[in-house]
């Protein structure tokens, strides 16, 4: 059974592996939505701020949490690969539309994730 467990900016669906009194261990099976680039205190700030490139967590990536951090897994399962290129196409096209530097930063950090993702998972991600 899957949850969708929010981790920083990105958002995952994820299996139980092991549950304690106080936390629970999650395995990352999916990717819902991909992480935000840039300064998570600064969110639209590119100047005088260090811009960080964030990557998904990988498959089978395992986190230790709560319960109350795990919702309902109220989206289709999909294969990681194809989740996280589908995360990535969404937060692309929003990106698009928007006429900022943050965007275009964005973007960059966006495609050299991309060709990262691509050597790790060994797909083609577009």
């Amino acid at each position: 059974m899957l949850y969708r467990f929010a981790h920083k900016t990105g958002v995952y669906g994820v299996s139980i592996v092991e549950e304690e009194t106080q936390r629970i261990l999650v395995k990352v099976e999916q990717v819902i939505k991909h992480p935000k680039q840039g300064d998570l205190h600064n969110p639209t700030d590119v100047e005088d701020v260090f811009f960080h490139e964030r990557k998904a967590l990988s498959q089978y990536e395992k986190r230790y949490t709560t319960k109350s951090q795990l919702r309902p897994f109220d989206v289709a399962e999909l294969p990681y690969t194809e989740s996280l290129q589908q995360a990535l196409s969404t937060l692309e096209t929003k990106l698009l539309k928007e006429d900022t530097v943050h965007a275009q930063k964005s973007l960059t950090n966006l495609q050299r994730l991309k060709e990262d993702y691509s050597v790790q998972y060994k797909k083609n991600f577009i």
